[in-house]
């Protein structure tokens, strides 16, 4: 496990932070030409953007589609940063990739989702990194899986890189959702609480897909507390050789970060903390009841386990389970819960029922 003091916190990067505005990365999703990457830099330059994204290299699902201009790019990048004194930034996914990147004059790299996801590629990009002094983020892989991340995060810690960070950029589902790829909040956070100084950046243009949605997916990560927000920035979006659905104009980025609240982790007003302390004292009594009701709940669940047992009768009864959730989700209804929340707390409730009239069959 990565330890808290092989972690740089993200204000000792020396990135020139501003904790008044959002701590912004934005680009375009490829640098497609040289006129079009400088030229995107410059107007993001003088909108306070600092850090400069763009791809050399893209994964692509099938063969055939725009790629990346390759090692090229690499020069645009170092003339962006020579007339803008920008920071750069753009994607790794090899080691080859890597070393070309590293004759070059870029700032930071972020490892994407697809490499993310394979172990192999993560260690040899990590064993490359040995000796190296470079800022890297790593999206999460594209499946839900949060050891996965973590894996990644380790091997390139393991390399003796301090200056780490995650970018959360959605999940792949085959749900029909608005988003291109759902956000599944919970799985970032339970990341930060196992990681606690790991700066989290948000990609709310891979999550959402589309531009319109941009604005609403970057407030719930302030909301959340992430440390920033990573944008896809095109002069001109519809002409944008890849992902032109979710990119903006650095003038409505300008307009969407504007617009964005930034809330503070602790009010120095002591009525409104007193508050929050009897609220959160309620919440804290209501989960020792709650607690003690599921002890109450998981004890007869086993009364039940043992007489089945005693009387050879299977363990899951479809319909009963069935007639459990059907009335928890239309009670839900009336308490206004969605769906979704119970049915997640009844599936889990139900399967630690399995879990222990399993055991007692198996005595």
């Amino acid at each position: 496990m990565v330890k808290t003091n092989e972690i740089t916190p993200l204000e000792e990067w020396n990135l020139d932070i501003d904790n008044k505005t959002p701590f912004v990365i934005a680009g375009p999703c490829s640098a497609e030409t040289e006129e079009q990457t400088i030229a995107t830099a410059k107007q993001l330059k003088k909108g306070g953007v600092n850090i400069f994204r763009a791809g050399i290299w893209k994964p692509r699902t099938r063969p055939n589609c725009f790629e990346g201009v390759g090692s090229k790019g690499l020069k645009w990048l170092d003339k962006v940063k020579e007339e803008t004194g920008m920071l750069i930034s753009t994607e790794v996914a090899s080691v080859s990739h890597l070393e070309e990147v590293l004759k070059h004059n870029i700032d930071m790299i972020w490892i994407g989702a697809r490499t993310t996801a394979n172990p192999f590629a993560i260690q040899e990009i990590a064993d490359a990194l040995h000796g190296y002094d470079i800022p890297v983020f790593i999206k999460n892989p594209v499946n839900p899986d949060l050891e996965l991340w973590i894996g990644a995060i380790e091997r390139i810690s393991q390399a003796g890189i301090k200056r780490i960070g995650a970018i959360h950029r959605g999940f792949s589902s085959y749900a029909n959702t608005k988003y291109r790829n759902i956000p599944q909040w919970q799985i970032p956070i339970e990341l930060k609480q196992t990681i606690k100084d790991l700066p989290i950046l948000c990609d709310p243009s891979h999550i959402t897909g589309d531009r319109k949605l941009i604005k609403e997916v970057s407030q719930e990560a302030l909301d959340l507390n992430y440390d920033g927000l990573i944008i896809e920035s095109h002069i001109n979006p519809t002409k944008a050789l890849s992902d032109s659905k979710q990119q903006i104009t650095p003038n409505e980025l300008f307009t969407l970060l504007n617009e964005l609240v930034i809330r503070d982790i602790q009010s120095s007003d002591t009525n409104i903390n007193t508050v929050l302390s009897e609220l959160r004292l309620q919440i804290d009594s209501l989960d020792k009841n709650l607690l003690e009701t599921l002890e109450q709940r998981i004890k007869i669940t086993e009364d039940i386990g043992q007489y089945k047992k005693d009387n050879n009768i299977t363990i899951l009864q479809q319909d009963r389970w069935s007639s459990i959730l059907n009335k928890a989700i239309a009670r839900g209804h009336s308490m206004n819960l969605s769906e979704d929340f119970i049915t997640k707390i009844f599936k889990a409730i139900h399967q630690e029922s399995i879990n222990k009239q399993t055991r007692i069959m198996n005595k």
